[in-house]
């Protein structure tokens, strides 16, 4: 193993953390157009499906981002991109990049790894476990 491939090693928690913040702030964004209108949305004033997508993006975004019990937040968050695959994007065409789903496939493959992983050493999960 090389240097550099010897200090990413070292420094892959810390990667990840900057990776699961944004990632967790993108979803947030998008609860947040569908919730509030912010970020360019619209609201989702009448439709039930879109405010609980609203919902689970806004708390699951903000829990991921800040790496509250991840892991938890990701089932959550990956069944939600899995179940718009199915019902919004799969119906318009088979492969992610023919019907626009390529970012709830990525989502749902980061949420997926998140599962895995867990919230990191950079994580409120983290700061928690050390305060006690």
């Amino acid at each position: 193993m090389n240097t550099f491939e010897r200090f990413l090693s070292k420094q892959s928690h810390i990667i990840f953390s900057i990776i699961r913040f944004f990632f967790g702030f993108l979803f947030f964004s998008h609860g947040a157009q569908k919730l509030f209108g912010a970020f360019g949305g619209h609201g989702t004033m009448g439709s039930s499906e879109m405010l609980l997508a609203g919902i689970i993006e806004v708390i699951g975004g903000i829990a991921i981002a800040l790496g509250i019990r991840a892991r938890y937040a990701a089932i959550v968050t990956a069944c939600e991109m899995i179940y718009a695959y199915l019902t919004v994007h799969f119906p318009r065409g088979t492969w992610p990049i023919e019907n626009g789903g390529e970012l709830a496939v990525l989502y749902f493959l980061f949420f997926l790894y998140t599962i895995a992983y867990g919230s990191g050493p950079w994580s409120v999960d983290a700061w928690v476990s050390k305060k006690k």
